[in-house]
């Protein structure tokens, strides 16, 4: 049974362990079964405004035997990490709440600093106000690191969706132009200090209602996860992240023969956080050979290629992107392939940004312009004989430089 598997059960809450005020069935006797197996219990929330006393009086009111030390909320892991990073001075957005703890937790550190803090958190109260989000704003322009308990957009409620933390991270973000530092689900952040003081070789799951938050957390950290729902979720990609290692409809399936967990082997790509359009040309001069640039940001040769803009069809991205970095004119001749293999082409940024290229490769001849490397995106450019290119490429241009010697062979021959 699953429960033999495992010695750490990390679980989320509302959705998991309880939904509203009322205790999900098979809960309880099956949370009492682990214990008396003696496994290790976590319970992982990313709602900031609670603190950990008070998450554990509403499961002691459900009478489930609950210790504070078992409950990591997104803001005691946001205090965590102030600890571990050692800041002295905040300023804070959040309940009240989430203030008491880290006054409790962080004495000597000032809190309620409006001028050259050394950070700002981001979280979640009803009551914060605008002029404290500007505030916020300022000082992380001024150079503080933006930290953010979580980022979930929104929560329901009996009247509707609510706002959440996730909406007042974007508005900061936004304005501000900077990404914060996430710490609660997906994020590895409250992963890792839920994990503190565990054996190194524990076997852990995680166990949530949520694909995008327990499931794709869990995963990008190398645990297994499993779904609580009573439908199967499924996505197109085998290697999608949030895919579930299995799905329960009850968590008295943990004790039940007959249910499966796969195991998760982590695909050789970072998750990535959106999907991108981008282009890349092949030119050949009049000698056979073919144009490649060093890149700046990465050390490596590869073909002219970048992103899509806005308004711009792939001809024109394509024209552009050789112009800005090579200094040549090209004319667009035809389409080589699509590609979209994400073992190569999720790209991690210093930024932190994670994008899955979707590359449109064409075969494009000079028309005119002078060959020079552009200093702030190449290091050097230079023409290649095809049998004899870099060994310090990116990793698929190779194989798309054979597709368009192919094509160019079988229109020789036509």
């Amino acid at each position: 049974m699953i429960a033999e598997q495992f010695d750490v059960f990390f679980f989320d809450l509302d959705g998991t362990i309880y939904l509203g005020d009322a205790l999900l069935p098979e809960v309880r006797p099956s949370l009492e079964r682990l214990r008396k197996m003696g496994k290790t219990i976590r319970f992982l929330t990313n709602d900031p405004r609670p603190s950990r006393s008070q998450i554990v009086e509403r499961l002691r009111a459900f009478n489930l035997d609950v210790a504070t030390e078992e409950v990591i909320t997104s803001g005691w892991a946001t205090v965590r990490y102030i600890q571990q990073q050692g800041y002295s001075s905040l300023f804070l957005l959040g309940s009240p709440n989430l203030r008491a703890e880290m006054l409790d937790a962080l004495p000597g550190v000032s809190i309620d600093g409006e001028q050259c803090v050394e950070a700002v958190v981001v979280g979640y109260d009803d009551d914060v106000k605008l002029k404290d989000v500007n505030t916020a704003v300022q000082l992380i322009e001024k150079g503080a690191t933006f930290i953010a308990t979580n980022g979930d957009p929104s929560f329901p409620m009996p009247t509707g969706r609510s706002l959440a933390t996730g909406s007042l991270v974007q508005a900061v973000q936004v304005a501000t132009g900077r990404r914060p530092v996430v710490i609660g689900k997906p994020s590895p952040t409250i992963f890792r200090i839920a994990a503190e003081g565990l054996p190194s070789n524990a076997r852990i799951v995680m166990i949530g209602d949520s694909p995008n938050a327990d499931i794709l957390g869990a995963h990008l950290m190398g645990y297994t996860a499993i779904l609580v729902s009573q439908t199967p979720v499924r996505f197109p990609s085998k290697w999608d992240f949030r895919t579930p290692d299995a799905t329960i409809p009850s968590l008295a399936c943990l004790f039940e023969q007959g249910w499966a967990v796969r195991e998760w082997k982590r695909p050789s790509f970072p998750w990535p956080e959106r999907v991108e359009p981008g282009v890349a040309a092949i030119v050949f001069d009049h000698d056979g050979n073919v144009l490649l640039v060093k890149r700046r940001d990465n050390g490596l040769w590869g073909l002219p290629s970048g992103h899509v803009e806005v308004g711009e069809t792939v001809e024109e991205a394509v024209r552009r992107e050789v112009l800005e970095e090579t200094g040549l004119v090209v004319r667009v001749e035809r389409l080589v392939g699509v590609y979209s293999d994400p073992v190569s082409q999720v790209f991690q940024y210093p930024s932190g940004d994670i994008i899955h290229f979707i590359t449109l490769s064409f075969l494009c001849t000079i028309a005119g312009g002078t060959l020079r490397a552009n200093e702030e995106e190449s290091v050097a450019c230079g023409f290649f004989k095809p049998a004899e290119l870099p060994q310090d490429m990116l990793p698929m241009h190779p194989s798309w430089l054979e597709d368009a010697l192919a094509d160019r062979r079988c229109a020789f021959i036509r």
